[in-house]
Order: structure tokens, then C-alpha cells, then sequence
């Protein structure tokens, strides 16, 4: 019985050893396919979605709606997105102010820290209760616009490289 026990813990350790290698195989082919910056890979999706419509997109592919946590982050996203979508490209960003007004989160619910928004032209952000989706905008130089989370925008996902 101790061998059938041991054994079957064996099977479910391989198993578990192979579903984290199948993990990091589709990570690294998410990487190769976008581009990987800081612990992050991003891979751009051209197609307009709703916030909404993008959020569920990226997490159905195992990652979230990009949200840069610092200045470099935001950077390299910007980057990205003019190399791959286009100098005059705006795009979804994990970040959205739906639940309390004001109060910007991440995709997780937790509060941001960062902020980018563009205050020289416009003073964002400045939709009020009318738009609680954030964008980021390349023509802007990657500064952070408030919108209509029912407008429709390319989109970045993001995948925590593990």
C-alpha cells in the first residue's frame, strides 16, 4: 500500500512538473511573439475592443491588461506600442477608476502609485463619471488619457515572467 501511495504521490508531482514546463513554454512563446521588457513580457493585440471586451481577452491568454507600475514600465510599453501598433496608436491600459470615482486600480483592485496622465495639453484625467478606462496614447509620448470604457481601442496584454 506505502508503494501505491508513493507512486501516486510520484505521478502527481511529474504532472504538476510538466504543467508548470507547459506554463513557461507558452510564456516564452508569448515573449518571442511580443517583446519582453523588465519582468514583463507584452504582446499587442491590433483588433479594437471595448476595455472590457480587451481585459477579458488577455486574461483568457493567461495575462492582463497591461498596467505599468513605474516610469521605466510605462516607457517600455510606450515603445512597444509605437513599434508595433504605430506612432499615432493609443491602447487600452490595465487601470480604470469603475468602482470609486477618482480612485484609479490596477486589474488586480489595487490602487496605483504610478501615474502618467497627460496634464500639459488636457488635464487628465477629466471624464468624471463618464470615462473610467485609461488609455495610453504614443502621440502623446505615452501619457495616460481617461476615456469611455465602451469605446474601442487596440490593446497590450501583459504576462508576468515567472
Amino acid at each position: 500500500m506505502k508503494m501505491y501511495e508513493d507512486l501516486k504521490k510520484a505521478l502527481q508531482d511529474l504532472q504538476q512538473d510538466v504543467n508548470h514546463l507547459k506554463e513557461q513554454q507558452a510564456l516564452q512563446t508569448i515573449c518571442l511573439k511580443g517583446s519582453k521588457a523588465l519582468n514583463k513580457c507584452f504582446l499587442h493585440f491590433p483588433e479594437a475592443k471595448t476595455y472590457h471586451e480587451a481585459s477579458d481577452i488577455c486574461i483568457s491568454q493567461g495575462g492582463t491588461l497591461s498596467a505599468p507600475e513605474n516610469g521605466d514600465e510605462n516607457d517600455a510599453l510606450y515603445e512597444y506600442v509605437r513599434k508595433t501598433l504605430g506612432s499615432s496608436s493609443e491602447v487600452w491600459i490595465g487601470i480604470n477608476d469603475m468602482t470609486n470615482e477618482g480612485a484609479w486600480v490596477d486589474m488586480t483592485g489595487n490602487r496605483i502609485s504610478f501615474k502618467h496622465w497627460e496634464t500639459e495639453i488636457t488635464t487628465q484625467p477629466d471624464g468624471g463619471k463618464q470615462e473610467n478606462c485609461a488609455s495610453l496614447s504614443a502621440v502623446a509620448i505615452g501619457k495616460w488619457f481617461d476615456k469611455k470604457c465602451r469605446d474601442t481601442l487596440p490593446f497590450v496584454c501583459q504576462f508576468m515572467i515567472v
